[in-house]
């Protein structure tokens, strides 16, 4: 873990904590739609409203994060510097962030534009960072499973991009792709192939150092990633086919991939030397309890054709994996990465002539546990929505703006400490510390 603390391998601040800080800001407009939309959202998966929400939560608030993550933890991490971090940071923020309005709007008004706009500007950013990202990482030693399943996220990240990418022209009318089966299959490899892949990579460093437990088993390292990457690609080529048996049988371990992960995530948790869980490990325990309960909806709807017939299962299942997975588990890592980027950042400007204000100073521990809770409540209301979205698609939406406005004021307050002892070296004679940022 020695290579977390060293600060001559991280970005500039900023690289990172731009897209930190527009992940919530995507996850408010996602609470706003719910509010305009209604119950007519929750009717199918396939309403426009459904499709935009979701993919604020995919494109917007899911992507941003991760993208900051990978900007931080790739040369800390597996020491693969990224030329121009900041270069490469502004370009790949810009085009993301306008290519998400522009998808999300191009679904709220079937402007077919507007879907080729998102396309070309989606595909644009991504394209940059994939490539910064894998000129990082050639040439760096195979050392670990860490840099192992990050090399596999980037895959996985750009098997789902190209599919978007065909998905989003075919919507504009530059041809014709069997879009339901393509869909299924961009869906699995968002969240199988890219998200899980990563998260499992991510989970080896962060979730022993930051939650004090025990490593993951060496099998874990060794396998997941690739077994997960390569099971979804076979998933993918029996589907495109139509090869039924056999593509039934790939989908059921597709998702058992991500139950394998959650069950492993668990057992390590209840190891963990904590006396109790933080803000960040109840998090984490929500998120992987939340997607085994996704696992099994997905199962249960394969076998009986009760629940395959209920047309709200989809969106139930979709709440599960979005917002109680892939949410809380992002939500608790900011809680532990933006902290302690702030502290390392002053620790290094400082020079040993003045302290730098400890993690729980830069972002106390009430705040984040205020936050979680709300988060976890937004997260109730999404699920009584789906069931009875007469009574519950309104407050859903109200607490969905309400948590993710005070998570994006947590994350502001912090880069407040931030500035303010930046102020306080300037004060001390220790000139161009507020350049770094």
């Amino acid at each position: 873990m020695q290579a977390l603390l060293s600060l001559e391998q991280a970005p500039p601040l900023s690289a990172p904590l731009r897209f930190f800080l527009t992940a919530p800001l995507f996850a408010i407009l996602a609470g706003g739609l719910m509010l305009w939309s209604g119950p007519a959202l929750f009717e199918s998966r396939w309403t426009p409203q459904a499709l935009a929400v979701t993919h604020l939560m995919t494109v917007g608030f899911m992507l941003q994060a991760m993208l900051g993550a990978l900007q931080q933890l790739l040369p800390v991490v597996a020491g693969a510097n990224i030329k121009r971090p900041l270069l490469i940071a502004t370009v790949v923020h810009i085009t993301i962030t306008l290519g998400a309005v522009c998808l999300v709007a191009a679904f709220l008004s079937s402007q077919p534009i507007l879907f080729t706009a998102a396309a070309v500007l989606l595909f644009a950013g991504l394209f940059v960072f994939i490539v910064a990202a894998a000129r990082a990482l050639y040439g760096v030693p195979d050392t670990s499973p860490v840099i192992r399943g990050l090399r596999l996220a980037l895959l996985g990240l750009g098997v789902t991009v190209s599919l978007g990418l065909l998905l989003a022209l075919s919507l504009s009318g530059a041809f014709k792709v069997p879009l339901v089966s393509l869909t299924n299959i961009h869906l699995g490899w968002g969240f199988v192939g890219w998200g899980c892949a990563l998260l499992g990579a991510f989970g080896l460093t962060v979730v022993p150092m930051f939650q004090q437990t025990p490593a993951y088993p060496a099998w874990f390292g060794r396998y997941y990633s690739w077994s997960t990457v390569v099971i979804t690609l076979l998933w993918s080529a029996t589907e495109l086919v139509a090869w039924e048996p056999v593509a039934s049988i790939l989908s059921v371990g597709v998702v058992l991939m991500t139950a394998v992960f959650a069950l492993s995530t668990l057992n390590l948790q209840r190891l963990s030397k904590r006396a109790k869980p933080d803000a960040t490990g109840r998090l984490w325990q929500v998120a992987m309890l939340s997607t085994l309960l996704a696992c099994a909806l997905w199962l249960t709807a394969r076998v009986l054709p009760m629940v395959a017939q209920w047309q709200g299962w989809p969106l139930l299942f979709g709440t599960l994996v979005l917002f109680g997975g892939f949410m809380s588990v992002i939500i608790g890592m900011l809680y532990k990465i933006v902290p302690f980027l702030v502290w390392l950042h002053l620790h290094h400007q400082g020079r040993g002539r003045l302290i730098a204000p400890n993690m729980k100073k830069v972002l106390p521990q009430n705040r984040i546990d205020g936050q979680a809770l709300a988060h976890l409540l937004s997260f109730g209301l999404l699920l009584l929505a789906v069931l009875w979205p007469q009574w519950f698609a309104y407050p859903a939406g109200i607490g969905l703006v309400f948590a993710n406005a005070w998570l994006l004021r947590n994350l502001l307050s912090a880069m407040t400490v931030y500035r303010d002892h930046l102020a306080k070296l300037d004060a001390v004679g220790i000139s161009g510390a507020a350049k770094h940022i």
